[in-house]
Formats: structure tokens, C-alpha cells, sequence
């Protein structure tokens, strides 16, 4: 039997670019790069001459991004993926998890710019400071095969929700706060709310009345109804997550971003503030990243 070479080494690989953007937590992350709209930068590595080596990237409007799920510190066999069909687990081979042997990940962005040693790209689904691997061409007659098999995932398309309607009320507010700090809290509800849209063990989600819902977003709510007979959700309002008393002058600010709430509270008047359940309080980023952490590994 020929011997595989390389079989009993180990390789060591330095990022050559890393991530610029405004998601820096892993709830943020959205699934697949398709579903995203946010905006990021790949800053390359000085004085490695990849300027040479990205030179002849212009013209290609999408590229692969191999990359590493730095936030990511252990892995399993089997974990239960954010869309499962019917809640089993799944072989970590046979899903997109970040919980890997190897922490890569690979993602599929539209390239909008290549300037010197910065790539500009839409659709993001990276984090703040991710590091990158190497971006290689997206080739259509090569990468693109659409009427494949997907396994247990084909499945979902029976599960799957739409939206009905956005509310005026919601597209100001998303609008104010894609343009005063990043966040695309359409993209996000949408994502969110593809499948299973009421599961509170994936999901931050409160009942505020009759078919009326919230779902988290960092010191947000996304106010949504649904109609479960037709499977679909409306996107109706977007609230502050803070009490009044959160947003007094001088109380603590451990998120650095209240300054942010009372622009947003001043510039719509009258917008709900908190859930119906004001005890709820705001859930932190690293409490939500190790739920959805522990929900992925164990059913």
C-alpha cells in the first residue's frame, strides 16, 4: 500500500487578512452569506506582498472566504443544527456548525472593491476580527449547482415562513439604525424568523399580546405578529429594550450605547419601551452566545 505523505504531520497556517465590520457577537452572525446584507472589510497582512497577489481579483463579482471560527473553542460529533427539521442531531460533517475539528469556515460574499490590501465585500457573515485563511474566485460553471441534493436539510423547505408585510413604523426605525450604528435589523428578524419563529430556546422571544411577539437583538426588540395558519409573520415595530430608568442620565452603560436609545426614543416619540415583561432585563452577549452554544451540542 503506498504510504499517504503528510498523513502524520501537522500544519500550521498564519491568516494572511482579517475581518472589519460592526457584528462582533456570535448571535449576530447570520447563517449563510446569502442571507446577510451587512458590509465588511478583509484587511490584508502588510509587508507579505499580497498586494501582487490580489491584483487580478477586480472582475470577479463574488469570491470564497476560508476563514476561522476564532470565537469557537471546542467541537462535536453531533450537534443540532439552528434549522433542524425535526430537532434531531446531525453528524458536524453533514452541517455548517462552527463546532469543528478544524474551526474553518467558508463563505461565499459579493466583492465590491479591491483596494491595495483591502477587500471591500457585501453579505458578510463573519464577526468583527475574524481571521481569514485565503479568498479564492467564486467561478459559476464550477461552483454552482443548484438542483442538488441537500440531504436532511431538503426537508425544511415544508417548515419554512414568510414574511407577509413590513410596517412603516419598522422600516423608519431599521432605516435610523442601519444608518446610525450598522445594525440591519431587518436582515436579522428575517433569518430569525424563517423557521421556527416562536422557539424560545434559540431565540429571545417574549409574548407581548394576541399573536403579537419580540424577538432580541442586542439591547433591541423586534416587534412581530404572526398568522400560523398561513405560516407567515408580519414586521411591525422596533423597540428599546432599556426600562426608563436604564436611560436616566448617568446610569451605568456596560453596552455603550444608550447615548444611541435616547437619540432613537427622541427621534420617534411615543415608541414602546421594554417588553411586556419588564422583569425580562437584558440578556448579555456572552449569556446568549453559551445558550445557543449549548443548545447546538446537546438536544
Amino acid at each position: 500500500m503506498e504510504k499517504l505523505t503528510g498523513q502524520n504531520e501537522d500544519y500550521i497556517m498564519k491568516p494572511v487578512a482579517f475581518v472589519r465590520c460592526q457584528s462582533y457577537y456570535r448571535y449576530e452572525a447570520p447563517r449563510q452569506a446569502e442571507y446577510s446584507t451587512i458590509p465588511a472589510v478583509i484587511e490584508f497582512r502588510k509587508g507579505q506582498n499580497f498586494e501582487t497577489a490580489l491584483a487580478d481579483l477586480k472582475g470577479f463579482e463574488r469570491i470564497w472566504v476560508l476563514f476561522v471560527f476564532h470565537l469557537n473553542c471546542r467541537w462535536s460529533p453531533k450537534v443540532r443544527p439552528p434549522l433542524s427539521p425535526d430537532g434531531a442531531k446531525y453528524g458536524v460533517f453533514a452541517t455548517r456548525s462552527p463546532h469543528r475539528p478544524n474551526r474553518i469556515g467558508m463563505s461565499c460574499v459579493k466583492l465590491l472593491n479591491v483596494d491595495g490590501l483591502r477587500l471591500t465585500i457585501a453579505n458578510s457573515d463573519m464577526l468583527d476580527g475574524t481571521p481569514v485563511l485565503d479568498v479564492k474566485p467564486y467561478i459559476p460553471e464550477a461552483d454552482s449547482f443548484p438542483d442538488s441534493a441537500a440531504g436532511w436539510r431538503d426537508h425544511l423547505k415544508d417548515q419554512e415562513w414568510t414574511c407577509a408585510f413590513v410596517e412603516k413604523p419598522f422600516l423608519e426605525k431599521a432605516l435610523f439604525l442601519r444608518e446610525e450604528a450598522s445594525h440591519d435589523l431587518e436582515s436579522f428578524a428575517r433569518i430569525q424568523l424563517r423557521y421556527h419563529p416562536l422557539d424560545s430556546s434559540r431565540k429571545r422571544i417574549s409574548q407581548m399580546g394576541p399573536q403579537i411577539y419580540a424577538l432580541g437583538f442586542r439591547t433591541w426588540q423586534v416587534i412581530f405578529s404572526v398568522n400560523q395558519a398561513e405560516r407567515s409573520y408580519v414586521l411591525k415595530d422596533i423597540a428599546s429594550h432599556y426600562k426608563k430608568e436604564d436611560l436616566l442620565e448617568g446610569s451605568p452603560d456596560p453596552y455603550l450605547d444608550k447615548d444611541l436609545h435616547r437619540k432613537f426614543l427622541a427621534t420617534f416619540p411615543g415608541t414602546l419601551i421594554c417588553s411586556s415583561n419588564p422583569d425580562a432585563g437584558i440578556i448579555t452577549a456572552v449569556q446568549e452566545e453559551t445558550q445557543a452554544e449549548k443548545q447546538e451540542q446537546n438536544p
